[in-house]
């Protein structure tokens, strides 16, 4: 399946100026507003494409499925996306046959890995949950009954692991396994996660260290893993006081966030010399987790805030070089967010991600796909995490990312809705502008259809009037536009009548809209000058992309 080229309206001027007319009536948009000059042969700022780092895709028994179509959206979220690893929930769910009577059987586990590898990712290991022989209790997650129980004792668990990783050594070699990353658990301050305290999990993480560590030196190992940022003291006790919550009223911007029981893990850590090769966390900018899903919108830049916050506690902690990784993150947890099908999500994503350069190395959105339980639903699109809906169809969201991947490796400009980037090996400019209407002072709000339509209200359009120096002579740019009706597979939808059901040729085509964006081409002048003069409706984001 692949986006149709669409060229339209390339009007290149004989000086080599991109010339859209309409933004100002009757009037040159250089005469109304003097463009902003950006030198492209500045010394760049070298970073990392956090963005593309990882990518979350359910669970791993919903992989073997028959007829599942997740190889093939990972397949296509790594060619668009660059999607480097992939995490998933559950790799020791009993519907995975890890554990039974004392015998270990990795044929299940071996099958999704070998999947992963084949869509060129690579695992980003989330050692969860309890095989039902090694449970301590019969507490379960969800509705398909995650063992989260912590026994008496790990050494069961231990002895899990450490046949685990040698497992995976000599399958897939100790080059490949050592490029992985092995998780501790999935979110365990949250009750229906872990049904234990917080030092029981310390012990778990010890233990789980210590058995990968035993196995080689080599393999990297991290956590806590745990959820939202708080704004106050529930979670500072051994397990959750609920009449500690005090987001439930004012401005949740007065408080003071910070992330769960990560000062006190990194410092357990160090009581017990204990490794931490990466620090990871989940970051959602809402509060749904602990409002019974009524909802706490935090300020636009809260990702930002919060990775500042974790940057400065790991530098001063006794492990400054570890990684940071947020292992979820989305604009809200909720599988049934309207949001997550709509524009506005688009331009959080761009904004949020280019924030954050270099606090991080991997914000992993979650999720992939609507094609597991958490996403799907009774319609084509149902409000699931998914940057794909369960057919395949890309959501605008996942263009984000697309467009995302496509950026430099040298940042040279990021302010005001502009992030210009250079390639450093080819010297090829690629940019990315977007217009995040400035009355949305949060990130999108979560909800209904009726809360998109509210939103999608917002703001005004903004004129976009840069000039771009020392560019390649006579270069051509491809310039993408995803607005309403250009990439957005609701709009695409709504135009063929919202038919109940997608098959067939109806469907093929309903996958090549959702990814054909607005296309144009501009060329700089033979002094390396490149003038855009765009005007952006709210929550559109364009994509320059030089080309040879």
């Amino acid at each position: 399946m692949e986006r149709r080229k669409f060229l339209k309206q390339a009007i290149v001027s004989a000086a080599g100026s991109a010339l859209i007319p309409g933004i100002v009536a009757g009037r040159s948009l250089w005469e109304e507003q003097p463009p902003l000059i950006i030198d492209t042969k500045v010394q760049g700022r070298t970073f990392s494409h956090l963005w593309s780092k990882c990518v979350g895709a359910g669970r791993a028994g919903e992989v073997l499925r028959a007829g599942s179509p997740w190889l093939e959206h990972l397949q296509f979220g790594q060619k668009h996306c660059g999607f480097q690893y992939c995490r998933l929930h559950g790799i020791f769910h009993d519907d995975m046959s890890v554990y039974q009577g004392g015998v270990y059987n990795w044929l299940r586990v071996d099958d999704v890995i070998n999947k992963m590898l084949k869509a060129g990712v690579k695992p980003f290991v989330e050692l969860s949950f309890f095989p039902k022989e090694i449970a301590g209790g019969t507490s379960t997650a969800y509705w398909w009954k995650a063992n989260v129980s912590p026994p008496g004792d790990f050494s069961k668990w231990s002895q899990l692991v450490t046949n685990f990783a040698k497992h995976c050594i000599e399958k897939f070699g100790i080059a490949e396994v050592s490029s992985w990353y092995f998780e501790v658990w999935n979110e365990p301050n949250v009750r229906t996660t872990w049904d234990g305290s917080k030092s029981q999990y310390f012990a778990m993480y010890k233990a789980t260290a210590q058995a990968l560590k035993t196995v080689s030196p080599q393999l990297r190992v991290g956590g806590p893993a745990t959820s939202n940022f708080v704004g106050d003291g529930r979670f500072d006790g051994e397990a959750e006081d609920k009449s500690k919550i005090s987001v439930t009223a004012g401005d949740p911007e007065a408080l003071k966030w910070k992330g769960v029981w990560i000062e006190d893990f990194l410092e357990y850590c160090k009581q017990q010399q204990l490794p931490v090769d990466f620090v990871s966390t989940h970051p959602y900018p809402t509060d749904i987790p602990f409002n019974n899903g009524k909802g706490m919108l935090r300020g636009v830049d809260a990702t930002l805030k919060d990775l500042q916050w974790l940057r400065a506690v790991v530098d001063k902690s006794a492990f400054p070089k570890a990684e940071i990784h947020l292992s979820e993150w989305g604009t809200s947890s909720s599988a049934r967010d309207a949001m997550h099908d709509a524009l506005p999500t688009t331009a959080y994503i761009v904004k949020a991600n280019v924030d954050c350069i270099g606090l991080a190395d991997g914000m992993a959105y979650w999720n992939l796909t609507d094609s597991g339980e958490e996403g799907s639903g009774a319609q084509s699109f149902s409000g699931g995490n998914g940057l794909l809906n369960y057919q395949g169809i890309a959501k605008p969201s996942f263009h984000a990312y697309r467009m995302l991947h496509t950026l430099g490796d040298e940042l040279l400009y990021n302010k005001d809705g502009i992030v210009v980037t250079r390639h450093k090996a080819s010297q090829r400019l690629t940019a990315i502008v977007y217009n995040y209407p400035s009355t949305m002072k949060t990130v999108p709000p979560f909800g209904d259809t009726d809360v998109v339509e509210s939103a999608l209200k917002q703001g005004e359009p903004r004129d976009f009037n840069f000039k771009l120096l020392n560019t390649n002579k006579d270069a051509r740019f491809n310039v993408e536009i995803l607005d309403r009706e250009n990439g957005n597979a609701l709009n695409a939808l709504k135009q063929a009548g919202n038919p109940d059901a997608l098959a067939g040729e109806q469907l093929r085509l309903m996958q090549l809209r959702a990814m054909a964006v607005r296309e144009e081409q501009v060329l700089s002048n033979n002094m390396g000058v490149l003038l855009i003069g765009k005007t952006l409706q709210p929550w559109d984001v364009m994509l320059i992309d030089e080309t040879h």
